[in-house]
């Protein structure tokens, strides 16, 4: 993976703004006017900016006296205008001819000091680093800057926060930390300003991570409507948030979220099938909302609220062989302490398998901790994962970060996703699992760590080690036990784990039965979201029909479009598969023939391999070579 300053979007950033310091006139040479500010106009710049400044240090002072006070770093708080307003840190890292430039009253603006972190920063209004030679001016090739600009809850640009750190602390942590703190300061900003009478809701990938500072962040009114969000919620959710609705990004109804405890996470499902966890803060005023009075006065209660806490490995399958040996598999070696890798597409149930494992392990009264690697911002992952010195982040995290690996010590960890964990994070997980212990950033100090691990991908990561993405050493490390647990449309059980899910789901003056054409439409479609879709089908199916029986039309529009399609074409469609055989006939165009039924049969049978191999009478090894041959899978 490469660093920031190697990749050609960030020389293009570099090469624009040098391209922009000519346009104003700059030669590299030039050495701009220092601020020669009097006390009173400092007075008055700090009295302009107090809220931003009070916000500011309440984060980053904690920050930088526990976590960067021993990396000789200086940090720098600007305004919009990339004029200096307060400064913390060591000044020794700067020569003396530069001292004059980190003092309150100097501008860092393009125009004056040319390519810089904090100018270029503003100007791009993204994060950024800027090394040594990057700098325009020959004056500032001697120091290496990190910044993040800060916006308000109306996503104006009003500041940005800076590094400038030495070698001691490697560059692509510091400006990790750097954006860091600018989420730090615009969360607070957001708490302060619409706290007091807005509902937030923190999110985040897990619930393991949600007190992180880089979660994210919305504030909402009563209605739903969203009032701000930070830019981490709207990386989440994957579109800007303010002006929307909870019910236009979430499965789950406003009134299941606003009525939510406030002293547990609550699991919510995107629109687009994201999986997020989040916690409830109420405006002081508002305790819950009532529920809508019903048409009919029928109390209706929901399986939901009666399902165990605990997974039996027996739920994972009911019927499915290749599921049941990844199962039997997965539990044996695990207590022995071997690695666990699971493959498989996304939605396929390896969270589930995870769970099962827990629960039916030797440690199933330790910690279960979860980690997304994909949701993690690559600067940060490290430091999420081995943690930092206690006392950093106030408020957040009072009594430090352990860390999510620390987290798990006597559980087990569990990293979905593993293949997209950046190199250098890659590299420190490796000597955990070697030494069995962990050095928080910013700390010398080892601390063992007693952790089961299991790991899980979506993708083959020996085309990750092969293209140089993924450490081969690693990969054998995390690969004791490599287990593929199989689609939803492949499996011999599906008809029962529809049953059983729908069971979960419905309400208890619902049929304990999904009636024929329902479970033909869920048993024959090709399921690409896997069981986390059809989980999703069935709570909304189950929620329109409001207490009533599930019929057809209770299913979402396009699934039950998709299926009134496929139901036309194979009525279309009239093969007899005794018409012929498996060995090769001595007509030339026989081997066409059947390549052509062999499609017309998978198509009829909606993707499902196994009922078309059934249907072919050939083994499912002959069916998928067709289909390779096919271009189909």
């Amino acid at each position: 993976m490469k660093r920031q300053h190697e990749q050609p979007e960030y020389r293009a950033v570099i090469a624009d703004s040098w391209n922009r310091c000519i346009g104003y006139g700059l030669h590299h040479d030039h050495e701009p006017e220092p601020a020669n500010l009097e006390e009173a106009a400092v007075s008055r710049l700090e009295r302009e900016y107090a809220g931003l400044l009070s916000t500011t240090e309440t984060e980053v002072l904690p920050y930088y006296n526990n976590i960067m006070s021993n990396s000789r770093c200086l940090i720098l708080l600007a305004d919009s205008g990339a004029r200096v307003l307060k400064g913390w840190g060591d000044r020794r890292i700067t020569e003396s001819h530069l001292r004059p430039y980190f003092c309150a009253g100097a501008s860092w603006h393009e125009r004056h000091a040319g390519t810089n972190a904090i100018g270029t920063s503003i100007a791009t209004s993204s994060p950024i680093q800027v090394q040594r030679n990057e700098h325009f001016l020959k004056l500032n090739r001697s120091i290496i800057g990190s910044a993040a600009p800060i916006f308000d809850t109306d996503r104006t640009l009003v500041g940005v926060l800076s590094a400038f750190s030495d070698a001691y602390l490697p560059q692509a942590h510091t400006l990790g930390m750097v954006r860091l703190l600018s989420q730090s300061v615009e969360n607070r900003l957001i708490v302060r300003k619409l706290g007091s009478d807005h509902f937030i809701l923190t999110l985040n990938a897990t619930a393991d991570n949600i007190d992180s500072p880089w979660s994210g962040l919305i504030a909402f009114d009563q209605t739903g409507r969203i009032i701000a969000s930070n830019q981490r919620a709207d990386q989440l959710l994957g579109a800007p948030l303010s002006g929307r609705n909870l019910s236009s990004l979430f499965m789950e109804s406003r009134n299941l979220i606003l009525n939510h405890s406030e002293t547990s996470s609550i699991q919510l499902t995107t629109t687009h099938r994201v999986r997020l966890s989040g916690l409830l803060k109420r405006p002081a005023q508002v305790n819950t909302l009532p529920s809508k009075p019903s048409a009919r006065p029928v109390e209706r209660t929901s399986n939901k609220g009666r399902q165990q806490t605990s997974i039996s490995l027996d739920d994972v399958e009911h019927g499915e062989p290749v599921v049941r040996r990844c199962v039997d598999q997965a539990g044996k070696v695990l207590e022995r302490g071997v690695p666990i890798l699971i493959c498989g597409e996304t939605g396929v149930g390896k969270e589930v398998l995870v769970k099962a494992l827990h629960g039916n392990s030797g440690r199933h009264n330790q910690p279960l901790v979860s980690v997304n690697c994909a949701a993690i911002p690559p600067e940060l992952v490290e430091s999420e994962l081995f943690g930092y010195e206690a006392g950093a982040f106030t408020g957040a995290r009072a009594q430090g970060s352990l860390g999510l690996i620390r987290k798990a010590d006597k559980g087990i960890l569990f990293l979905d996703e593993i293949g997209e964990m950046p190199l250098a994070a890659q590299s420190r997980l490796l000597r955990v699992l070697q030494e069995r212990e962990v050095t928080p950033v910013g700390s010398t100090e080892r601390i063992a760590v007693d952790i089961l691990l299991v790991s899980a991908t979506n993708r083959p990561l020996s085309d990750r080690v092969n293209s140089g993405e993924f450490r081969a050493d690693l990969y054998y490390r995390i690969n004791g036990l490599c287990v593929e647990l199989p689609p939803l449309r492949e499996r011999l059980d599906k008809r029962q784990l529809i049953h059983r899910i729908y069971q979960e789901q419905r309400d208890d003056s619902q049929s304990e039965t999904l009636n024929p054409e329902v479970m033909a439409a869920l048993e024959n479609h090709p399921w690409p979201g896997n069981i986390r879709q059809l989980v999703n089908i069935l709570r909304v199916a189950v929620a329109i029909a409001d207490g009533d029986d599930v019929e057809l039309w209770h299913l979402p529009e396009e699934f039950v479009a998709e299926y009134e399609a496929r139901k036309t074409f194979a009525q279309k469609a009239v093969f007899d598969p005794s018409s012929f055989s498996e060995a090769p006939q001595a007509n030339d165009n026989s081997q066409t023939d059947t390549m052509k039924q062999t499609l017309v049969v998978y198509q009829q049978c909606m993707g499902n391999v196994s009922r078309a191999a059934r249907e072919l009478a050939v083994s499912r090894n002959t069916l998928y070579k067709r289909l390779r041959d096919l271009g189909v899978r």
